[in-house]
């Protein structure tokens, strides 16, 4: 029997005496049954797994290239730990970044990162373009103790601003709004709606909360964007919300019609079938969203006089150990009371000053700044 010799590829015979092939570097194996060995099939599909493997390689980033660095970052443990949704935002950057992945490392400087940075906005926006920024500030820095590269690059390169002319993505709602939307909306809606607008939890953190994580008048719990510890006080308006919810065997506070956990998707849905049955009605104004509610809560305090400072603890924006005591937690619930005492009193104070007739007919939101950046 002639013996068949292909570079690259091992061919053997089992311990059940049966012919087996595969390529060396990929793992990759010869179906003998569909190509016989040594047959014009057999030849073929070899050049094939070769030419995949090559172009494979060809395409991995190198090391000592812009795409080493991006790759070396990725399989960090900081990037493992972030939000899926983070995660994904990265990798998206990475794939506009694809281009110029062999660029070598020493000649990335600030000013070629800043040159990227205004493509970035000229093809896919400037909150894209920032995204890219941050992106490339966090490769950087991960890899500058590691020896891989001396300098931050990024950190110098101006973030492109909010063209003036654009609309807020997350605008607050007014108290009209507020006014207009709870009452209509059903029930396992409204009080998931409740629970945003009186605690200026993120959308996705709030359907996770966990019955377990509210503890007599106090929410414990972690902001899943950032791993941020946060202390919110329940409300009297929100426990009055929370009262209403039927027993269900859900683990989370809130449920679905049927008793089951939220899906971020699934109350996306709900909420925008809605919403857009309210704008058709003519009762509320385009823009409301799930995550303006975050923004309404730090605009609402901010226009009440409250510092940043205080308004980033409630919302869990201050960095924080995840092994911090849960007597400085306490600490901050404390102080957060006070904050959010002063949330409640001033919803309440714009209720009763608007006008009765604005509640039956088309409110006119007001135009409030974004006080903090989310």
């Amino acid at each position: 029997m002639t013996q068949v010799r292909v570079k690259g590829f091992k061919v053997f015979k089992d311990r059940h005496g049966r012919m087996r092939c595969y390529h060396r570097i990929t793992g990759h194996k010869v179906d003998l049954q569909k190509a016989p060995l040594g047959s014009a099939e057999f030849f073929a599909e070899c050049e094939t797994i070769r030419t995949i493997a090559e172009a494979q390689k060809a395409k991995a980033p190198k090391a000592g290239t812009l795409g080493g660095l991006i790759l070396s970052y990725f399989q960090t443990e900081h990037f493992q730990n972030l939000a899926e949704a983070t995660r994904r935002d990265y990798r998206k950057c990475a794939d506009f970044l694809e281009p110029i992945r062999h660029t070598p490392v020493h000649v990335l400087d600030t000013p070629l990162v800043s040159g990227i940075h205004d493509k970035a906005a000229a093809k896919i926006g400037w909150r894209r373009a920032n995204m890219v920024r941050t992106l490339l500030s966090e490769v950087f820095r991960y890899n500058i103790p590691k020896g891989l590269i001396t300098a931050n690059y990024a950190k110098d390169v101006i973030p492109k601003r909010r063209p003036r002319d654009r609309a807020y993505a997350n605008r607050p709602w007014s108290i009209e709004e507020r006014d207009m939307v709870l009452p209509r909306a059903k029930p396992h809606v409204r009080v998931a709606l409740a629970l945003m607008m009186n605690t200026g939890l993120d959308p996705s953190d709030a359907l996770k909360l966990r019955k377990d994580q509210i503890d007599g008048d106090t929410i414990w719990g972690v902001r899943g964007k950032t791993g941020e510890e946060v202390a919110i006080p329940v409300s009297r308006a929100l426990q009055s919300a929370l009262d209403s919810i039927p027993e269900h065997e859900a683990e989370t506070m809130l449920c679905n019609s049927r008793g089951e956990p939220w899906t971020y998707n699934g109350f996306s849905t709900v909420w925008h079938r809605f919403k857009v049955d309210l704008e058709e009605e003519g009762l509320i104004e385009p823009g409301l969203t799930l995550k303006g509610l975050r923004h309404t809560v730090a605009t609402t305090l901010r226009e009440a006089g409250l510092d940043e400072r205080r308004i980033a603890d409630l919302l869990g924006q201050k960095t924080l150990s995840m092994a911090r005591h849960y007597s400085r937690s306490a600490n901050l619930a404390a102080k957060n009371r006070e904050t959010m005492a002063t949330l409640e009193t001033e919803n309440a104070r714009r209720a009763q000053i608007v006008k009765p007739s604005a509640k039956s007919g088309k409110p006119k939101p007001k135009q409030a700044t974004e006080a903090v950046q989310k």
